[in-house]
């Protein structure tokens, strides 16, 4: 299918759900809230469709929805919990809309009901059949997307770091040996993005995105804030505002006091060295310089494998 196919199919659903008796549609044009080879989402009115990632098993989504379905106080619950029909060889979901958080308005970033939903959703027990939270997956997949980046570009002073700090994690946070510890049901792939109010405009905020969702460590959830923070790209007071929050709502991630730090080290390292590699490879693709935010990433690598 064409781009232009895959958001018309996905605009013909999300108007069906939006318009179920055919009444004339005076919503005004469908927006495509994200397109890229993983996932493209649009929205008609209140209502949003989404393509999950070529080869997204549907049986799993179906757990993943059915989990979202039963937390409405930690996530936005699916339309239904069943995904549609394929679009592409995707399955698609449907969702109510609710407003994203202010990229603009970094003061106002809701790091105390992040950190509440998180700890809402680790003290809850996964039920039978939940997949794993495809967290370390993901980063092995970064680091995949990496190497064949490498193989076609000229040397660069970035990669060794970087390769070198993936190495030197444990075999769990490269998705190749189990989770340890005490599991829980995890996001994922926590970061503000995945944070809408609903219902919209000025709703609770909840938690969006199931495609991670699954049973792991929890501290992984934690990991994207904390590396942040090392990597000194969040501030001391946010990055306070986010575990005091946590650790109030009594999530089980990290001790209730004191150093949060051996709980956290490996999965922070391990988010630090992913969010690298997909800079990297941005970069070897575009054949352009490193930002300094992408620059900061790589120097946090390289500090990893001189501590």
């Amino acid at each position: 299918m064409t781009t232009a196919d895959v958001l018309a199919h996905l605009t013909a659903e999300a108007v069906a759900v939006a318009h179920p008796e055919a009444a004339p549609c005076h919503c005004g044009a469908t927006t495509t809230l994200a397109h890229r080879p993983d996932t493209t989402v649009v929205r008609h009115a209140a209502t949003v469709a989404k393509a999950h990632a070529p080869g997204t098993d549907p049986r799993a989504l179906a757990l993943r929805l059915a989990t979202a379905a039963r937390l409405p106080d930690v996530f936005v619950p699916p339309l239904t919990v069943t995904p549609g029909a394929l679009v592409d060889a995707r399955p698609v979901t449907l969702w109510p809309y609710g407003t994203p958080v202010d990229p603009d308005d970094q003061g106002a970033a809701p790091w105390e009901a992040a950190a509440t939903l998180l700890a809402r959703l680790h003290r809850t027990p996964p039920t039978p059949g939940t997949p794993a939270m495809r967290g370390p997956a993901k980063a092995a997949h970064a680091m995949a997307r990496l190497h064949e980046a490498l193989a076609t570009a000229a040397p660069h002073p970035a990669a060794p770091p970087v390769l070198r700090a993936w190495s030197a994690l444990p075999a769990w946070a490269r998705a190749e040996a189990p989770m340890p510890g005490t599991l829980t049901l995890c996001h994922g792939d926590l970061h503000l993005g995945q944070l809408v109010r609903h219902p919209a405009p000025d709703g609770p905020w909840l938690l969006i995105d199931v495609d991670d969702l699954g049973f792991g460590v929890p501290a992984w959830d934690l990991a994207r804030p904390a590396s942040w923070y090392a990597c000194g790209l969040l501030s001391p007071a946010e990055w306070t505002r986010f575990l005091t929050a946590y650790r109030a709502a009594g999530g089980p991630a990290v001790p209730q006091d004191g150093d949060p730090w051996a709980a956290l080290d490996v999965p922070a390292r391990a988010l630090t060295v992913q969010t690298a590699a997909r800079y990297l490879a941005k970069a070897l693709a575009a054949d352009r310089p490193l930002d300094e935010v992408e620059q900061s990433l790589i120097d946090a690598c390289a500090r990893m494998i001189q501590e």
